[in-house]
């Protein structure tokens, strides 16, 4: 009998293959980095071919180091980056050109065109979501307008469009030779393309943004079998050790957290903390408008269930920002240092570090805006420089959970966290002390992986309901607040004065 569940969690910066047992434990995993990508300021991207090299080394890793085979897995699912845009040609499987990644600005010009007539809210009531460079539609028809000849094929059916989930389940079902072209409601969300009523793609914003339906995947469920995975006949040696294992769950990376956190009853939050921050909030079965900022999004579907919707507010750069550090500066060797760093000092020596390398996103949305470090003086060392990094994450937190409480009426009592950051026990304690409720976080801190296997083992039986994912969830430790409201309001007026200083710094 199978014992394992497989997830593959392809992220911004690397794509691990994570082993999960029925109590919904780590048993083995497999990581690997990949190459980030700037050809010029404000464009990110990645090689797509390099990301399916990686995922099938992930998935043979992660089998090695449990000793395990196909026959010891009863399901895949697959959680990604989402709004990383893709094209690639259905007869090759040669992309056109490298994926742009959701950090990617270049689409500024197309999305200002596009508000031009009826604002930067004008598709809004469909899609739930801003025009913003942030989501794939724009990047696509970027794609389709820069590429030679990418748009004369695409209507020719030539061309297939995907996020990186519908990259890799094409590739894991047979690619070329027979390949499923299929995504999930969660990541049909992020592209500005599906109706959140229908749960379709929407024929007008597709005439809108030029963009031939043919290329585009069919939307799913986030909890079914989609395909099996094949072996890669065009490989000599294939590497996909997963061949016969079905295909069963799919999530964007924030909406496979929320899962993974359990938060299936309208009213309960998660926020994960890796390159971005982002947080959600399950709003139940009908989609909920925000007026300050947030975005309304696909929380997930189970097979023929109602869909859950979710309203999220996204933090571009937070884990990104000590990475940043880290690479771009020197100031660490590796990032975890980053806490002992900001321990050095007792405080930010007032600071504010306002990371908006991409625009500010929630609840802002303005691609106009740079990032800035605020109230320098010549009492500041790097340990300063180190702690404003972390409480940039805290503060833009706070943000989004002011939206959050605005647009739900209902206070948020305590926050699930997850994601890399939150073994940074400096950055935790401050979030607590900044949004003055417990920030509590559970023992297995992988979630986004395991929401994706979640999805995966409803779907073939592996669990049954998703009581026996509650179940599955405990608490590994709570910070409480332990700062002052004046201490905090205090902090919190500079940050806001910091935020301002950003705005309108591109023409």
């Amino acid at each position: 009998m199978s014992q394992y569940i497989a997830a593959i969690d392809q992220g911004t910066t690397s794509t691990r293959c994570i082993l999960f047992n029925h109590a919904g434990q780590v048993v083995a995993y497999d990581q690997k980095e990949h190459t980030q990508i700037y050809p010029q300021p404000g464009w990110v991207e990645h090689d797509p071919l390099e990301i399916w090299a990686r995922t099938q080394e992930v998935i043979a890793g992660a089998l090695r180091n449990a000793n395990a085979s196909a026959a010891d897995v009863a399901a895949v699912g697959i959680t990604n980056q989402r709004e990383t845009t893709l094209v690639w040609d259905r007869a090759t499987g040669q992309p056109i050109y490298n994926a742009l990644v959701w950090q990617d600005t270049r689409t500024a010009d197309i999305c200002s065109q596009l508000a031009a007539d009826g604002g930067q809210d004008r598709l809004r009531d469909k899609v739930g979501l801003p025009l913003a460079t942030y989501f794939s539609g724009p990047k696509i028809k970027w794609l389709l307008d820069n590429v030679s000849g990418a748009r004369e094929r695409a209507e020719r059916g030539e061309l297939l469009f995907g996020n990186m989930d519908t990259w890799l389940v094409w590739n894991l079902s047979g690619g070329v030779n027979g390949g499923v072209n299929v995504t999930d409601v969660t990541n049909a969300s992020r592209t500005m393309l599906m109706n959140l009523q229908t749960l379709d793609w929407d024929d007008e914003i597709l005439q809108l943004m030029g963009i031939p339906r043919a290329m585009l995947p069919r939307i799913c469920s986030s909890s079914e079998t989609y395909a099996q995975v094949q072996p890669d006949l065009n490989a000599q040696r294939s590497t996909l050790n997963l061949t016969g294992v079905p295909i069963a769950g799919i999530l964007g990376d924030q909406q496979a957290a929320l899962f993974g956190q359990t938060c299936f009853s309208p009213g309960e939050a998660k926020n994960t903390y890796g390159t971005g921050c982002f947080m959600l909030l399950n709003t139940g079965t009908q989609p909920i408008p925000s007026k300050h900022g947030l975005l309304t999004t696909l929380g997930y579907k189970i097979g023929q269930q109602p869909a859950v919707y979710a309203l999220e507010g996204s933090i571009a750069i937070t884990g990104a920002l000590v990475q940043w550090l880290r690479d771009n500066l020197g100031l660490i060797q590796q990032s975890h240092e980053v806490e002992t760093l900001a321990a050095s000092v007792a405080d930010s020596g007032g600071i504010y570090f306002v990371p908006a390398f991409s625009g500010l996103y929630a609840p802002y949305w303005k691609d106009s805006a740079r990032g800035v470090i605020a109230g320098l003086t010549r009492y500041i060392n790097k340990g300063h420089i180190a702690r404003a990094t972390l409480e940039a994450t805290a503060y833009q937190t706070r943000e989004v959970l002011d939206a959050m409480n605005a647009d739900s009426g209902v206070p948020l009592t305590a926050l699930k966290v997850d994601g890399g950051m939150v073994r940074n026990e400096l950055l935790m304690q401050f979030q607590a002390d900044v949004l003055g409720v417990p920030v509590i976080r559970p023992i297995v801190a992988e979630t986004t992986a395991l929401g994706a296997a979640y999805a995966a083992g409803l779907a073939v039986g592996f669990w049954q309901q998703i009581d026996d994912l509650r179940a599955n969830w405990g608490k590994d430790r709570e910070w409480q607040p332990a700062m002052s409201a004046d201490h905090r309001a205090a902090l919190y007026r500079g940050w806001k004065k910091a935020v301002t200083r950003t705005f309108d710094w591109i023409d």
